[in-house]
């Protein structure tokens, strides 16, 4: 979780239009062939901003692949796709030594784990074995091979989905592995009028495949440095950690927000700040993402029948005083 160097240098406003100007385009591009609500892109491209990783936990057949092939290719990077099923290995994932016997030497074969934008299908039919082996590429963006370290591409970004409702032949994901995902996201239905919409630009061919490019690598690497340059107070920091304090000391609760939860917290407020024009972070921005942030994280009571860490979240926005 270390800063990059040069975050201490001011954000200058042409840092911040260029940022905000780059989400612009990227959700006009996206739109184009996903139908998806207007929130929903925002905390996708605060996730991609601040460099974390989306959860997408949704029905089939609502848009989840299209979503992710269409960010890739609005921002011209290299796109993967993992199918998980029970028999997929690490190595199918990271990738493997092979030997080349015409050199005498092992090769190192990347798997699709070293695109930009990586697709984990149905990421709950892995086996425990298999999930764990993502917790490395997710969480320090590099891969161990027979010794060797493989640094992954950059931007890197693992959008993972899983089907709410059917669990047989499935390992729910460790706490430890949701922890990596910085923002849950639920696509759901459109409405009627953009149903109907997406059946009549879909009916001709793959929107994905028609759509151009609004940016590159090198802008995105720009827009998320800006982003981790984004000013947060002390006052906003304590703030945060009073907010965790609220989830863990919640009745209905058996594991609140954890530390690493609030510092993605207050990463993603300052990416959302960016958005929003600024160079500084407010609690509007940290109260905006907390429950795509922290609901995936609460582990509520056995006892706590019909909560919800949503619900927890919302309860601990209104209990925390703003500044």
């Amino acid at each position: 979780m270390t800063e990059r160097a040069g975050t201490d240098r001011r954000l200058a406003s042409h840092e911040v239009q260029s940022a905000r100007g780059l989400a612009s385009r990227i959700a006009a591009n996206v739109t184009q062939a996903a139908e998806v609500r207007q929130d929903v892109i925002e905390q996708l491209i605060v996730a991609v901003l601040a460099e974390g990783h989306v959860l997408i936990e949704d029905l089939p057949g609502v848009g989840k692949t299209t979503l992710a092939r269409a960010l890739a290719r609005s921002l011209g990077l290299e796109f993967a796709r993992i199918q998980c099923t029970a028999d997929l290995l690490p190595a199918d994932v990271v990738g493997t030594s092979v030997f080349n016997q015409r050199e005498g030497t092992f090769e190192f074969r990347p798997g699709p784990i070293f695109a930009n934008v990586v697709l984990v299908d149905e990421i709950n039919r892995a086996s425990p074995k298999t999930q764990s082996g993502l917790l490395e590429c997710m969480q320090e963006r590099r891969v161990t091979v027979d010794v060797h370290t493989h640094e992954l591409a950059r931007p890197f970004l693992v959008l993972a989905t899983q089907n709410p409702i059917e669990y047989e032949g499935t390992y729910p994901l460790p706490e430890a592995q949701v922890d990596r995902f910085m923002v849950r996201l639920s696509l759901g239905y459109p409405g009627p009028a953009g149903e109907a919409e997406m059946l009549a630009t879909h009916e001709k061919g793959d929107r994905v495949a028609q759509l151009e490019p609004v940016a590159d690598a090198a802008d995105m690497l720009a827009a998320q440095d800006a982003a981790m340059r984004v000013r947060a107070s002390e006052a906003l920091r304590h703030y945060v950690v009073a907010l965790l304090g609220h989830t863990r000391e919640n009745p209905r609760v058996e594991l609140g927000a954890s530390p690493r939860s609030g510092l993605l917290l207050l990463r993603a407020a300052k990416a959302r700040a960016l958005l929003a024009g600024r160079d500084h972070a407010l609690p509007d921005d940290v109260q905006q993402m907390a429950e795509a942030v922290l609901a995936h994280r609460i582990v509520l009571a056995p006892e706590a029948v019909g909560a919800s860490g949503a619900q927890v979240v919302a309860a601990a926005v209104a209990a925390t005083p703003a500044l």
